[in-house]
């Protein structure tokens, strides 16, 4: 909901998981913070998260910075290793990105547990947005008492 603006966050994702926990925590959070500018980014192809120098699918920086911007907050959920996304963004000009996805948490469970376990969940991805906007000051109570003990 940036409405073509600049975003205050982004949330980005990539894998069939990662999307609906992102989708999630985004309705969590423009149903509590409706004024938040949210930008949500599904990336298919993660080599497009290089640059363009480095991989021909990459993306040239002004179309990566468009897309992530160059100083918002990135909250991305991914379904692998999360030192993949950081080596892979490790050129861009946007250093403030959070990134959630497996370490190796968690045995026989039920898909869902799997998730919370590995900090992949909406409840988590919630709780680093609104922890990654101290400009929210107490309008960040909400989702984060409401929906992460």
């Amino acid at each position: 909901n940036d409405k073509g603006c600049e975003p205050d966050v982004v949330l980005a994702c990539c894998g069939d998981t990662p999307t609906l926990e992102i989708l999630a925590a985004a309705t969590i959070l423009h149903k509590n913070m409706p004024d938040l500018k949210i930008r949500v980014v599904n990336v298919v192809d993660l080599m497009k998260l290089q640059p363009q120098s480095e991989h021909p699918h990459g993306l040239s920086d002004v179309e990566y910075d468009s897309i992530f911007t160059k100083d918002k907050p990135i909250i991305f959920a991914f379904h692998g290793y999360r030192k993949l996304v950081h080596e892979l963004t490790y050129n861009r000009h946007n250093r403030n990105l959070h990134v959630f996805g497996y370490m190796e948490e968690g045995t026989i469970t039920t898909p869902f547990d799997m998730r919370v376990q590995n900090e992949i969940d909406r409840f988590h991805l919630v709780k680093a947005t609104v922890e990654s906007l101290p400009q929210l000051g107490n309008k960040g109570r909400i989702p984060k008492s409401t929906y992460v003990r």
